[in-house]
């Protein structure tokens, strides 16, 4: 491991962050002479980001808190034409109302990890929208698509592999590597900029960004990637059974977003440690030290500090609380994620099957009948086996509500309405 002189370079590097950095001696050298301006860009291809941005947005955290100014750059210039980075195929295309309605949403989460201002070290929220959208296509060529090659641009592992798979890449996509690159100039011309970071499938892009600051007479401009992660049985990173693990509470509640990070694999938990939470090092290498049974207290400290940023202490708490009390007292927490059903449909019996579909614990009846034939559903704790069954008011219980389980760890609270 490298020993960094800076606090921001040796933290990400003894919490497991850096992948790549294009010249780590000049980045290292200018972060302890001054305070850097960085950036990540995020493209609003949703209304929320997904657990899978979080390590990049740790990353800005841990920029301000080693004293320097991050930038959080919203897409909404890139966003109408759209990564293609590693992609098999084109994304579909946004409407400019679509793009400013997910940008809006997706602010919302930053502020819990970056402090916004105008200070010097405060966090800046900026869009590419600002110069991308009022960009003269003929001087932006001359100006700019001169100084980039496309033999060079071809040779990128981004491309190439959606090439080599002989899978199209349109003439739009190709431009964004541009674009992105033309970010970087910008940003550097408008705040003084000097670093872009991103996952490791940005290189290529952000090197791009680089090169053209040298052509355009920037100064030195610096790239730090971080590496992509999966669990360690392989599944992609905010990612489960399903679907995404969003970040907007609106989207994901604190409470399924805390036992996403509870049910993490016993081999990933010293590594979430370390790159999803602000544990002290020392903390961290005793929790990590720890095995058998206690791994599983571990898990819960590991989804309470996650979720204590993004949602707050009291929520995260909460959370831990009525994972407690259903697991280990086997109570209904009225805090359980819930549905509505309305009270003349339980009378007149509501199918198993559907209600597990509509609960959001099967994507179809088919992968419901799996489940039921599998032993893993279960009405107010009691295991069901008839597929058939109808589901009517007399299973209320005397809280009101009927506990609809899948498995051990996946409760829902059916509500008469």
């Amino acid at each position: 491991m490298t020993k960094f002189k800076s606090d921001f370079l040796h933290t990400l590097s003894e919490r497991g962050f850096i992948h790549q950095v294009s010249d780590e001696t000049g980045l290292d050298d200018l972060l302890c002479k001054e305070t850097v301006t960085a950036y990540i860009g995020f493209d609003p291809t949703a209304p929320s980001l997904h657990a899978g941005s979080l390590i990049q947005i740790m990353m800005l955290h841990w920029f301000q808190a080693t004293g320097h100014r991050p930038i959080s750059l919203m897409g909404g210039g890139t966003g109408m034409v759209g990564d293609p980075s590693f992609k098999e195929e084109a994304r579909q295309l946004m409407t400019v109302d679509t793009i400013e309605g997910n940008i809006a949403s997706i602010k919302r989460v930053f502020s819990n990890y970056l402090t916004y201002g105008d200070g010097p070290k405060d966090a800046l929220m900026i869009n590419n929208a600002d110069w991308l959208r009022s960009l003269n296509y003929l001087e932006f060529l001359r100006d700019v698509g001169r100084h980039f090659s496309v033999n060079r641009m071809l040779a990128f592992d981004s491309v190439k592999t959606r090439l080599d798979r002989e899978q199209s890449l349109s003439f739009l996509e190709f431009n964004y590597m541009i674009l992105q690159a033309y970010d970087f100039v910008e940003l550097a011309q408008r705040t003084g900029c000097r670093l872009q970071m991103g996952g490791s499938d940005q290189w290529g892009n952000i090197i791009n960004g680089i090169d053209l600051g040298h052509r355009m007479g920037t100064p030195q401009l610096y790239a730090l990637t971080s590496p992509l992660l999966t669990t360690s049985s392989g599944a992609k990173m905010g990612k489960s059974m399903n679907g995404a693990i969003w970040l907007n509470p609106d989207m994901l509640g604190p409470y399924d977003f805390w036992q996403y990070w509870r049910n993490t694999e016993d081999a990933d938990v010293s590594r979430f440690l370390k790159l999803y939470t602000t544990l002290p090092m020392d903390e961290i290498t005793r929790l990590s030290a720890l095995g058998g049974a206690e791994i599983n207290e571990v898990k819960k400290i590991l989804a309470t500090e996650v979720t204590a940023i993004l949602h707050g202490r009291a929520a995260a708490d909460e959370a831990a609380e009525t994972a407690r009390k259903t697991f280990e007292e086997g109570a209904i927490a009225d805090n359980l994620p819930s549905i509505d059903v309305a009270v003349a449909e339980l009378e007149s019996g509501l199918g198993l099957l559907g209600l597990i579909v509509r609960a959001g614990l099967a994507a179809s009846n088919g992968e419901a009948r799996r489940h039921v034939q599998g032993g893993a559903v279960r009405i107010n704790d009691s295991q069901v086996s008839d597929e058939r069954m109808m589901i009517g008011s007399s299973a209320v219980t005397a809280d009101g509500v009927i506990k609809l389980s899948l498995g051990k760890k996946k409760h829902i609270l059916v509500r008469p309405a």
